[in-house]
């Protein structure tokens, strides 16, 4: 387009034998450069929170693999109606649905959060998105699913964990929804007391297995 630009004007130059307008060439170039900046800006803004997202789910799925020495089956990016559950685990102490969330750390202070059962807050305001209702709905969604494939009602449980932050939640193993930092999560989940028996996990990692090769 910008050469196709230049030869109308060379050609209109030349046809109607005008002098050079550097002013209003320079003026179109300005605003041009100043948009391109923008969008350029805007692109690297929104690749590195892509990167960063793509980081933390990695980091999750990697601590959730050692589950699966306990028999756990572990799923990831499993996809619903019109979203995606970032992990679901299977364990012989319930069933989980994990959402990762990734957020940059403050250049100056701890990287910490708080979780009072309802909201998530940092330095005490709710953090953008509302993750606790996001993962209830996802969790209330897989254990439908869940139930309508195998004809019971099977108890899910969310958790929305953060990488690399602090999280300061006193009564979290109480609260209906955990927020967690990835490291804490084997071992919450772990410490559960058991549900099920070792082929209910299998049974039910079938049900879900076989609803994703269905999409």
């Amino acid at each position: 387009m910008v050469a196709v630009a230049l030869a109308v004007t060379e050609w209109s130059r030349w046809y109607f034998d005008t002098a050079p307008n550097p002013i209003l060439v320079s003026v179109i170039a300005s605003v041009v450069v100043a948009i391109a900046a923008w969008k350029i800006i805007r692109g690297l803004r929104a690749a590195k929170t892509v990167k960063l997202g793509i980081a933390g789910e990695k980091a999750v799925g990697q601590f959730l693999e050692r589950l699966r020495v306990q028999g756990a089956q572990v799923f990831h990016d499993v996809e619903g109606e019109s979203f995606n559950l970032d992990h679901v685990v299977i364990h012989r102490s319930g069933i989980y649905v994990i959402e990762t969330k990734t957020m940059s750390k403050p250049e100056k202070g701890k990287p910490e959060l708080e979780f009072d059962g309802i909201q998530i807050k940092y330095r005490g305001k709710p953090i953008k998105g509302d993750p606790v209702t996001q993962v209830n709905a996802a969790s209330y969604w897989l254990g439908e699913l869940l139930s309508e494939s195998t004809g019971r009602k099977l108890p899910v449980r969310g958790v929305v964990v953060y990488p690399g932050w602090y999280i300061n939640s006193p009564d979290t193993r109480r609260t209906k929804v955990w927020v967690l930092n990835p490291k804490a999560l084997p071992t919450f989940i772990e410490s559960q007391p058991s549900q099920f028996e070792p082929e209910d996990v299998h049974l039910y990692a079938y049900h879900l297995s076989r609803f994703i090769r269905t999409l």
